[in-house]
């Protein structure tokens, strides 16, 4: 059984990558609301009533913060992903070097995925991004499933 304190390396890896993705996630969040409030676009009515503004049609839609909270709802459909399959692969026991390898590509992944997809680099989007970092989420289940199959 896979000892769980972050003194044993590779759950501690695990932690430190699942922390750092985390941090990101929230990140977009504040990312997504500097934005509107540089612009003063706000998602609700009395948020503009608020600070005495005029609202802004319904079904206005800045490209800007729609930008942001599109790769923030990448970040949802992948990293919480990430973090139940990587604790599950965790309790595994892979092979240490193999594992620390996939978490470092998913993070990488992850931050090439947002600034390509914030920068609108599809190369850095996809090819670095998506790909890579699904193939880890992928691995990393198939792995979980084996294991869980060899049990059953």
């Amino acid at each position: 059984m896979a000892n769980l304190t972050l003194d044993e390396p590779l759950f501690g890896t695990f932690v430190f990558y699942a922390s750092v993705l985390a941090m990101k996630t929230l990140f977009m969040s504040i990312w997504t609301l500097r934005h509107r409030l540089a612009k003063k676009i706000y998602p609700l009515p009395e948020d503009y009533e608020r600070r005495g503004l005029k609202a802004k049609p319904i079904g206005f839609i800045d490209e800007d913060i729609e930008r942001v909270r599109r790769s923030h709802l990448n970040d949802l459909e992948n990293v919480l992903p990430f973090l139940i399959i990587g604790f599950l692969f965790v309790l595994t026991e892979p092979n240490i070097v193999i594992a620390k390898w996939i978490f470092r590509l998913f993070t990488l992944a992850r931050f090439s995925f947002t600034l390509g997809y914030l920068n609108g680099i599809p190369f850095l989007r996809g090819i670095c991004g998506f790909i890579p970092g699904m193939l880890c989420n992928v691995v990393m289940t198939v792995m979980v499933m084996r294991k869980a199959f060899g049990n059953l």
